[in-house]
């Protein structure tokens, strides 16, 4: 990784900006500097053409920098702040004080769901709006990174809660999450749902990307017991037609949206579980 620091007229700061992008750059920093002009920090995966640069940037100057060594998770952790999502307060484990069932307590930077995602907060909906209608019963988070979905599972009343993830990092942070949490977690490392026998789950979470849920549809379905509930997340609003006809046969769903992120959630009471060929029974 390269640096540069190119220093300019604030008044030039966008067509700089853009000429740095011509040129490569693979991320811009800007910092106000004195007397009305501006230091845009350039860095490049590769040295770059500083003499082509000042040909096309004839007022700026132009140094090479070391580039900052940088730890992105503490950065992430700073901006990091509690906020809302329907009932449930999510706080970073630093300032988590008292302990209350509306509390999901993160520790930010281990694996994907720290609830500040679309899809996250689109599958705590789903689950608090099924919590309110049926028991959640056996409860499968599969693909579960943090775990944070499984543990606000059990705090709605799950009766038992697995988290399964491929990852080991992801485990790790299932199990982290489960003792910030106090929750009681069975934590599996799996391959999708080829560790489960078909029909063992009342809710099965699928929040992963759109070409697993699609390729998985027989394996993802056959999780979910007689009269149970799916809840499909990771879907951009064009992922949503071919989804849903991959999954026709559980029914119509409702659909969630939260910008341009949706969510499928099949919760009339499914006629079957299909089992996989050859799956124990």
């Amino acid at each position: 990784m390269h640096a540069l620091s190119v220093t300019v007229d604030a008044a030039r700061e966008d067509e700089t900006a853009t000429a740095l992008w011509d040129h490569g750059t693979c991320g811009i920093e800007v910092r106000p500097d004195a007397a009305g002009r501006v230091e845009l920090l350039a860095y490049f995966e590769h040295e770059p053409d500083k003499a082509r640069l000042e040909s096309a940037l004839p007022d700026a100057a132009i140094t090479g920098v070391p580039v900052p060594e940088v730890d992105w998770v503490a950065r992430f952790r700073e901006g990091f702040r509690p906020f809302r999502v329907g009932r449930f307060l999510i706080s970073p484990c630093w300032e988590a004080t008292a302990r209350s069932p509306e509390l999901l307590v993160v520790d930010p930077g281990r694996a994907f769901g720290t609830g500040t995602h679309e899809t996250t907060r689109l599958c705590l909906e789903a689950l608090e709006e099924l919590a309110t209608r049926r028991p959640l019963g056996r409860t499968l988070d599969l693909g579960s990174g943090t775990g944070l979905l499984a543990v606000a599972a059990e705090r709605l009343g799950a009766e038992s809660t697995v988290a399964s993830d491929i990852d080991p990092e992801a485990t790790a942070a299932s199990r982290l999450h489960a003792r910030l949490n106090s929750a009681r977690l069975q934590v599996v490392r799996a391959d999708g749902g080829t560790a489960f026998r078909p029909g063992s789950f009342d809710l099965v979470l699928a929040n992963l990307m759109v070409l697993l849920l699609i390729d998985r549809v027989a394996e993802i379905r056959a999780l979910v017991a007689p009269g149970g509930a799916l809840v499909l997340s990771g879907l951009l609003l064009d992922d949503v037609p071919p989804v849903r006809q991959a999954y026709a046969a559980c029914g119509a769903p409702r659909e969630l949206r939260f910008g341009e992120w949706a969510a499928l959630v099949f919760d009339a009471p499914l006629a079957f579980a299909t089992p996989l060929p050859g799956a124990p029974r």
